[in-house]
């Protein structure tokens, strides 16, 4: 059996996670206290309000932080993966408990990635969308249509699951292309719960501010093997690579066939969510996949391990 953790992405984020995790497990609750940031990030987790914690400016941090609690709980009780990955934001979740980041660095730094994010995205001007279609190529053809491209930018941010795409921009071309969508047969096209126009070409300019501080960021070679967005397999230089993940598409079904085709059987998501469980199931229908948030889905993931 190989295992690998998969760290959620922004969007999941809900009132009261971690709270469990850190009334039960030392080795959570340690996460979250070695925590010190400019505002109150546990109370903020365990008690909202949600508007403030969908608020890119808190969201990443609250994730990395959460994600990491319940990954520690899970070590603690006899869970060790030998491959990480993680969706967008969660890849730096991915990389922190591959030790490539220290917690601290870590925090410090998402907290100033969700501060740049959110001024380079004013809210009410971009959004996202998942489009429910397998035909990725009208999803191309789409988003490259006259009537789209008029009215802004709406480019591919993620190959989630075969039938899962994720598209980003404008709010108003978002708009023009789910109309579009939807007339040639796609039977859905969802907008998420982000604040904006995550890995697209809005974000160029953000990703060079990024940049400078990412190479003055402290970072060691990971001490298991991460999985990058940027291409869905294992990267070198990791300052290049996340500098490009944030105006670049999440190739995340790439990732789990690079991971199921090195041999990982067993996919064990990290987070307040199941989204990432459903795109595996998709995607590496014969693995094993659990979903992990509290101390009941990790009592239930042990008896499953057994």
């Amino acid at each position: 059996m190989k295992i690998a953790f998969l760290f959620a992405g922004q969007g999941v984020q809900k009132v009261g996670m971690g709270s469990d995790v850190y009334q039960k497990y030392p080795a959570s609750k340690k996460v979250f206290d070695a925590v010190s940031l400019d505002f109150d990030l546990k109370k903020l987790c365990f008690e909202g309000p949600q508007e403030q914690l969908n608020d890119t400016n808190y969201t990443q941090s609250c994730l990395l932080v959460t994600s990491l609690a319940i990954a520690h709980a899970a070590v603690s009780e006899g869970i060790i993966p030998s491959a990480v990955a993680g969706l967008s934001l969660g890849e730096y979740s991915a990389l922190t408990f591959a030790n490539a980041f220290q917690l601290s660095d870590a925090v410090a730094l998402v907290r100033k990635r969700g501060q740049i994010m959110a001024q380079a995205l004013p809210v009410g001007v971009s959004s996202m969308m998942a489009v429910l279609s397998e035909d990725i190529d009208l999803i191309e053809s789409v988003c490259k249509d006259e009537q789209v491209t008029s009215l802004g930018i709406c480019e591919i941010a993620n190959k989630n699951s075969i039938n899962q795409t994720v598209i980003s921009g404008h709010i108003e071309a978002l708009d023009k292309a789910k109309e579009l969508l939807l007339a040639r047969g796609v039977r859905r096209v969802m907008p998420l719960n982000v604040s904006g126009a995550f890995h697209s070409s809005l974000l160029t300019e953000a990703s060079k501010q990024l940049n400078e501080i990412l190479e003055n960021a402290a970072i060691q070679s990971p001490l298991i093997d991460v999985y990058f967005n940027i291409s869905g397999q294992k990267e070198t230089d990791i300052v290049s690579a996340l500098t490009r993940q944030i105006h670049s598409t999440v190739q995340f079904v790439k990732t789990i066939e690079n991971m199921v085709e090195d041999g990982v059987d067993t996919f064990v998501e990290i987070g307040p969510s199941t989204v990432l469980s459903g795109f595996v199931k998709k995607i590496a229908p014969q693995a094993r996949i659990f979903a992990i948030e509290d101390e009941a889905s990790i009592e239930k993931l042990k008896g499953e391990l057994v």
